[in-house]
């Protein structure tokens, strides 16, 4: 999709801050010109986060501008933050200050360029994110090797009042005032929202300063968009509490700036708010950039400058795939089956969008419950209603719900109280928002659970039959739901039994079998049967939705007169499917004669478009091909005469 995108070039900021003396207009000058650009990267990128960006981009000005002490030298001040969202506004405003490439500015969510999430290989980032409520912790950490290495250097935490629903946060805050750290200052960016709604319609913090009081914190409060209250509040928090640690509670609106964004511009009685993922639209675009501009050109003629001069290009901007998402219909598929099954719950770790629970919601308000940012309390919370004999479906990105409550998933299980644990986003796709968010290592962290199966439907009609499992099993179940469309070549699928263990012949071929589980591994590898059959060799692909079960009578039936085997996986090698079917060929003696291997991850994710990262880590249609052909035809040669080899490697499989 072609569209005209404008962005402001290093020299205007340093035009703007050479002139303009006033220290107050300067930051806010700086800060609507970053928003600019911020506006721009995530409308090139085709997704990122405006509205947290947007409230923090004041705050972060006044900080790099004026208040901190070399924070992008090695023995500066260390800024960070620890909600992530903001990155693409903490990118931009490091790029006009020349600490990062400005090349990057167009290269947000590429491959080699700036990742969704904060990383620590983009340069001046210390810390990457994760699950929410890390970065109190790390501050601590660092601020003691700090003082081991005699070095005394202030370091400033951004959280979200969103963020500070998990418990990790309140579990930090003692002994940073036991240890007397004066060097730590925690702002928090209090816009009121979290992903979807408001703070106070998931988990009230109730009374935010007393909390931080009680854990002998000083605490602060300022206008988080007004620099000279900012600057007072840095200044307080100098004189008045220079030995114990200090929360700023910085009142901002989420999307701050300009009213296009702006929180308070949305609708009385409105629940969600629009613009906290995802690119803007074409008009959200050009009235923002228009607002923003206006911002800065005024403020610039106050001090006899002339307007700003951005530059302006047509661009190929991404398009959103079409085709069903597993998520959203899942999420009707369970509203009617709530309809015929009271002990249907829904638990919900604020991902009421994404994971498609907006229609339960609507219908079964007595049975849905909004956990917040918290998912240890969600998932125990889910065993006390499986003791209670109902049935909880619990959901959150499959990045945060395997991970943070694995222990009480593992309770659970020990206590045999089913629940369905329903991970969406799950796999390395969508790549764009960095490794935080792509779930790799849930099913090798799950899969010994004892009394828990993992089930990864590929298309609508398995999915309808894997909530009819969900449903009736009596075991638990980590149902991983892919958040990519599926592809039109599984769209169409009709249903099949759903058996434990067995899986589907989807592509019938020749002695080469390669099996995988999802929408992303089946359509590369039925790609990747396409190009190999183009040049001689024909592949089963096969459609195992089970990643921990497996029947060895049907895997027999399957990989009868089999000489190789290919297992691919979209996570982490180590303790998925191919070290189960491994085991199984192993020790029934099936595996004798044939060859055998896993495809999957090995190191951590890459951040990038979906066909960037596919390609780097050899999990696109063209790399599975070449492997699977090379594998093959170096058997070929070594078991059959010369000049016997029925088919040939091309060089561009």
């Amino acid at each position: 999709m072609d569209s005209s995108l404008a962005w402001i070039p290093r020299t205007e900021f340093e035009r703007v801050l050479g002139h303009v003396d006033d220290p107050y207009d300067r930051a806010l000058a700086f800060a609507a010109m970053s928003r600019i650009n911020t506006l721009y990267m995530i409308a090139r990128a085709g997704s990122g986060h405006i509205g947290s960006s947007f409230s923090a981009a004041d705050v972060v000005s006044w900080l790099l501008l004026e208040e901190l002490d070399q924070p992008f030298e090695a023995d500066g001040d260390v800024y960070f933050s620890s909600k992530g969202h903001d990155a693409p506004g903490l990118y931009a405003a490091m790029i006009a200050l020349g600490a990062l490439d400005e090349d990057l500015l167009h290269r947000l969510r590429r491959i080699d360029g700036l990742p969704g999430h904060p990383d620590v290989g983009t340069p001046h980032m210390p810390f990457n994110t994760g699950s929410l409520g890390m970065g109190i912790s790390k501050a601590k950490g660092l601020i003691l090797a700090h003082r081991l290495a005699g070095r005394v250097s202030r370091v400033v935490v951004m959280t979200g009042d969103g963020e500070l629903q998990e418990g990790q946060n309140w579990e930090a805050l003692p002994s940073a005032a036991r240890y007397g750290m004066g060097e730590l200052t925690v702002v928090v960016d209090h816009n009121r929202l979290q992903s979807d709604t408001f703070v106070t319609d998931v988990s009230d913090l109730g009374d935010l300063p007393g909390k931080f009081t009680a854990a002998g914190w000083g605490v602060l409060h300022c206008d988080g968009h007004d620099p000279r209250q900012l600057e007072k509040a840095f200044a307080r928090r100098a004189e008045d509490y220079p030995e114990q640690p200090v929360v700023i509670i910085a009142a901002t609106v989420k999307g701050g700036g300009c009213p296009t964004f702006a929180a308070t511009s949305m609708a009385p009685g409105e629940w969600r708010y629009r613009h906290h993922s995802g690119a803007p639209s074409p008009q959200d675009y050009r009235s923002a950039h228009q607002e923003l501009t206006d911002t800065a050109d005024g403020i610039l003629r106050s001090h006899g400058l002339s307007p700003l001069r951005p530059v302006e290009r047509t661009l190929d901007l991404p398009v959103k795939p079409a085709g069903v998402r597993l998520p959203e219909l899942y999420g009707r598929l369970l509203t009617e089956a709530a309809h015929e099954d009271p002990r249907i719950v829904a638990l919900d770790g604020d991902l009421v969008l994404d994971t498609g629970l907006i229609p339960f919601r609507e219908a079964h308000p007595d049975r849905f419950v909004e956990c917040g940012i918290a998912e240890q309390d969600m998932v125990s919370m889910a065993g006390g209603l499986a003791a209670g004999g109902l049935r909880p479906f619990v959901h959150s990105f499959s990045c945060f719900l395997h991970a943070r409550p694995n222990e009480h998933i593992y309770n659970n299980a020990t206590e045999r109280r089913p629940a369905v644990y329903v991970g969406s986003l799950a796999g390395l796709l969508p790549a764009g928002p960095g490794h935080s968010h792509q779930a790799v290592r849930d099913v090798s962290a799950l899969c010994a659970v004892p009394g828990l199966t993992i089930l990864e439907p590929s298309h609508p009609a398995q999915l309808a039959a894997a909530l009819r499992y969900c449903r009736s099993t009596p075991d638990s179940v980590y149902l991983r739901l892919s958040s990519q469309p599926v592809p039109a070549e599984l769209a169409d699928l009709p249903p099949a039994p759903l058996v434990v263990g067995q899986g589907r012949v989807l592509r019938t071929g020749g002695r080469a079998v390669v099996l995988g589980a999802g929408p992303v591994v089946l359509a590369q590898l039925l790609g990747a049967a396409d190009l190999l059959a183009a040049q001689g060799l024909a592949l089963t692909v096969v459609d195992l939705p089970w990643h921990n079960r497996v029947d060895p009578v049907w895997l027999g039936e399957v990989l009868t007169g089999t000489s190789h085997v290919f297992v691919v996986e979209h996570q982490y090698s180590g303790g998925g499917q191919a070290d189960l079917i491994a085991r199984q060929l192993m020790e029934t003696g099936a595996a004798d004669g044939t060859a055998f291997r896993g495809v999957g991850l090995t190191d951590v994710p890459r951040c990038g478009t979906d066909a960037e990262v596919l390609a780097a880590h050899g999990m696109d249609a063209a790399h599975l091909a070449h492997l699977i052909g090379a594998d093959v035809l170096d058997r070929t040669r070594t078991t059959q005469p010369t000049g016997d080899t029925p088919w040939k490697l091309s060089a561009t499989s």
